[in-house]
């Protein structure tokens, strides 16, 4: 059970694969797969978070486990609503006291629309906000990672979630210009899935393509070749079987997605004003969001742009901390200020629909 003062602030990172809750003052204390278990029959809810993901493929008929999560935004607004309800009151360590509701900041990613933004800010509110601040990824992510927004500085953020990856310049507490692509960690799952059904007739499950993402998964050439077995089922004698998968077939796997992202970012370096472009050239490319852990791809963004990229410390817990922290750097007078500025001019935006 946590110590909770209902005086601090919550910031949730509400991910497509991952929740993470922070809570001002004790870090991060939760982290848990965004996957609900239900009953089909009697729409109970039989778990949530790591026990539910433990479900995913091994659930009878009438038992369904589900991300209500797709892509970054709500795909299912009911059951959001309830898994964002067990994990604040998980993280309170005690039913909630309706009284002495606290503040939360939740984000979206960039490219969300207005209407999927107010779906993540009444589920919030549903699940027992007082107050809710929605932001965007980057922003949170920048904050996470110990950049001040609030200067007329430019840096560079990318952000590989679970559904979507967000790449924003931000300066003067906005984002200046950004893109958002629905490629990132479950679409590099998705990539090694259907690479070992078509090369090696192996249908094998997310968790298992999980496994590999992150054991030998590469977007760079590896100095030293790395490889790990995996069992799944042959798609032709329908029988278990066990291969040897190697990091040079990762790469060819995820050869499709991490091109997308890098060049992603390019296009974003592109339309960046030059002032802006210079600082971040001084500065580098901060990557954050568990994606960016895949091995190399710091290096591919490095060598796509000729700019230093960096993964930030706690990468995939940046955006949580951040989102949480934001709520400060809104009630102090700079930060409501640049607020009010950012809402009357939105930044330049660069949507993909992959």
């Amino acid at each position: 059970m946590f110590n909770f003062n209902f005086n601090s602030d919550i910031g949730i990172d509400l991910g497509t694969a991952t929740v993470l809750v922070y809570v001002k003052g004790q870090d991060i204390i939760l982290k848990e797969p965004s996957v609900v278990a239900i009953n089909k029959d009697t729409n109970n809810i039989l778990a949530v978070g790591e026990e539910a993901r433990s479900m995913l493929g091994r659930t009878p008929g009438n038992i369904i486990a589900i991300r209500p999560l797709r892509e970054g935004v709500i795909s299912d607004y009911d059951i959001t609503e309830r898994m964002l309800k067990y994990f604040i009151q998980k993280a309170i360590g005690k039913p909630m006291l309706f009284s002495l509701k606290p503040q939360i900041a939740v984000c979206v990613p960039s490219s969300v629309t207005e209407v999927e933004r107010r779906a993540v800010e009444d589920a919030t509110r549903q699940a027992g906000a007082r107050k809710v601040f929605v932001i965007e990824e980057p922003i949170a992510a920048a904050i996470g990672a110990g950049i001040d927004i609030s200067r007329a500085q430019g840096s560079m953020v990318v952000d590989i979630g679970g559904g979507t990856t967000d790449v924003a310049v931000i300066s003067l507490g906005g984002a200046v210009v950004s893109q958002s692509i629905k490629i990132a960690g479950d679409n590099f799952d998705e990539a090694i899935i259907r690479y070992m059904r078509k090369k090696h007739n192996l249908l094998i499950g997310e968790r298992s393509a999980e496994e590999l993402k992150i054991h030998i998964g590469t977007a760079f050439d590896r100095t030293i070749p790395v490889s790990m077995d995996i069992r799944g089922r042959n798609l032709i004698t329908g029988l278990p079987r066990t291969i040897t998968v190697t990091s040079d077939e990762m790469m060819e796997a995820l050869h499709e997605s991490i091109t997308a992202i890098a060049d992603t970012v390019h296009t974003v370096l592109e339309n960046t004003p030059p002032e802006l472009a210079s600082d971040i050239a001084d500065r580098g490319i901060v990557m954050t969001g568990g994606g960016s852990l895949l091995h190399g791809l710091d290096k591919l963004i490095t060598h796509r742009t000729g700019i230093n990229a960096i993964i930030a410390e706690e990468a995939i817990s940046c955006v949580a901390t951040g989102t949480g922290k934001y709520i400060e750097f809104a009630a102090s007078p700079v930060g409501s200020e640049l607020i009010a500025r950012g809402e009357k001019k939105k930044p330049k935006k660069y949507r993909h629909f992959d």
